[in-house]
């Protein structure tokens, strides 16, 4: 989901940053280490302190007046004010969308919070600012951009109430009016044309709500000339109740990672598309903790697990910071005060307000911030065993306080670590993308099949390449798991797994025993 950004000048950088000088020096470095600088373009919502939005809302004639969402207010039955309509707050469910103006006595549209007003994408003339706005980064030498999320640029204008699907909330969710509307191809193919294609760009989508499979298709076959890929929220969505909130639970299991894995990998080779391959970003908690076991016990093999599995599927990785150290979430003991990111803190007041003296209903909600707020992939990077994992100098207090395990979850130990059987998790993620990199016939652009695809705990599939192939088994699960290897899988050697450094000491056929948490990679017979 966004990533809470209040963009208020899209044309400089905050003090607190640099400044343009510091990117220029930053984008020359990149380019003399053959690398590339993507930007982040958040360009569904302004900032409330950005002037095209301080002109709008400074008078209903104002000329930038519809370049936001503006609407009177409605009445109910006794004459009280109220939002135009029901939709709720995506960082504050318990809140409206639309905010309350004083100053013109109408309401705007803020999906995010009240600091975010929403773009209105109607208006040609924000359609070409916004298309300034990317000349001039691309111009700059920024190469592409992560683009927030940008299926929500165009919305259904008459503004309807959503669905209740939450009888204890005044507010329901309005996704279904706000995302994925009905111009939404229109324009991410103009911009395109009356941009990204002049330049070489690379361009995903973050997309929450989109999961029509040929919408998807539109917007990333090369044929439809819109983006290059998006980001797929099937997996980070996995344990959100259908239809609901953000911050809800239900139980999932392995064989839906795996079904969801497969779909897109098939689907995206078969339709000539492409996949995003992550699990992990700044909007979602820790994977490690999230997808395995993030015990002192099996934290590594299950951070290790999640680098196998992604440096082996079709399509292009993000590594989100700290994943490649297998950072994970803060423990329970940490209270809800120490929650700062402002979803959390509307939660939490949220479910105070519902449930005052109820304490079985609070640790539930204490229990679901432990488990999936957005606070989780935010603390502090853990680079050493230095005060505040070295993140900062140990008298500049950061934002939020760095999780507790960070003396031995850091940078400096892993680099460091020279234990001949065992990788550290920053060891094998490297050894990883380096065999991505030798194969990457096989494990970017190669056939996709599955192994097994009736096993509850087991995910294996197939790489296929014209000259060479690959298995691939993950044991999605705490438990010791008995597998007959499938004649079809032709493994030769094993030449990789998470408990070794070395190559597994296990038999290529017949029956194996995988430990809880355990990947293994192997050569095969085409």
């Amino acid at each position: 989901m966004s990533c809470g950004c209040l963009p208020s000048d899209y044309e400089d950088i905050d003090p607190l940053y640099g400044s343009l000088a510091d990117v220029d020096e930053l984008i020359a470095g990149l380019k003399k280490r053959d690398m590339k600088l993507m930007m982040d373009l958040v360009v569904n919502h302004t900032s409330d302190q950005h002037a095209w939005f301080l002109d709008s809302r400074s008078s209903k004639t104002s000329s930038k007046r519809d370049w936001y969402f503006w609407k009177p207010p409605r009445y109910d039955k006794d004459g009280n004010r109220q939002p135009p309509n029901n939709w709720a707050m995506i960082l504050g469910e318990a809140n409206s969308a639309w905010t309350w103006d004083e100053g013109t006595g109408e309401y705007y549209l803020s999906l995010f919070t009240a600091e975010q007003p929403d773009l209105n994408w109607q208006n040609e003339d924000v359609r070409e600012a916004v298309y300034d706005v990317l000349r001039f980064w691309l111009d700059r030498g920024a190469s592409g951009f992560r683009m927030d999320v940008i299926n929500m640029i165009s919305k259904v204008l008459t503004f309807p109430d959503a669905d209740i699907i939450d009888p204890d909330h005044k507010y329901q969710p309005g996704d279904k009016y706000y995302a994925n509307g009905p111009r939404l191809h229109e324009y991410l193919k103009e911009m395109n044309s009356k941009v990204l294609s002049k330049y070489d760009t690379m361009t995903v989508g973050e997309m929450p709500f989109m999961r029509d499979e040929e919408e998807i298709l539109k917007i990333v076959s090369e044929k439809e000339k819109e983006l290059n890929m998006i980001f797929i929220f099937e997996l980070v969505d996995i344990d959100n109740v259908p239809g609901s909130y953000r911050l809800t639970l239900r139980d999932w299991d392995a064989n839906e990672i795996k079904t969801m894995m497969n779909k897109w990998q098939r689907f995206m080779i078969d339709r000539d598309g492409w996949n995003s391959i992550f699990c992990e970003n700044h909007d979602n908690p820790r994977a490690v903790s999230r997808y395995c076991d993030d015990s002192d016990e099996y934290r590594e093999f299950g951070a290790k697990l999640l680098c196998l599995m992604q440096t082996t599927l079709s399509g292009t990785i993000y590594v989100y910071q700290g994943q490649e150290l297998g950072m994970r979430n803060v423990p329970p003991s940490w209270p809800a005060e120490e929650y700062k990111d402002i979803e959390s803190i509307n939660y939490w007041k949220k479910m105070n307000a519902m449930y005052p003296d109820d304490k079985e209903k609070l640790a539930f909600a204490h229990h679901v911030l432990q488990l999936k707020a957005r606070d989780h992939s935010r603390t502090p990077v853990q680079w050493s065993s230095a005060p505040h994992g070295g993140f900062c100098k140990p008298d500049v207090e950061p934002w939020m306080r760095v999780n507790d395990d960070y003396q031995e979850v850091n940078a400096h130990v892993q680099r460091t670590q020279s234990d001949p059987d065992k990788l550290s998790v920053l060891q094998f993620w490297k050894r990883g993308l380096a065999s991505r990199k030798e194969h990457k016939d096989v494990f970017v652009y190669g056939d996709f099949h599955l192994i097994d695809e009736h096993h509850p705990k087991i995910f294996a599939y197939k790489r296929t390449s014209e000259k060479e192939a690959f298995v691939i088994v993950l044991n999605f699960s705490k438990e010791e798991v008995k597998w007959t290897i499938p004649a079809d899988a032709k493994i030769q050697t094993w030449v990789a797994g998470n408990y070794t450094a070395g190559n597994p000491d296990k038999a290529v056929y017949g029956e194996i025993t995988l430990f809880p948490w355990e990947g293994l990679l192997g050569t095969a017979n085409l």
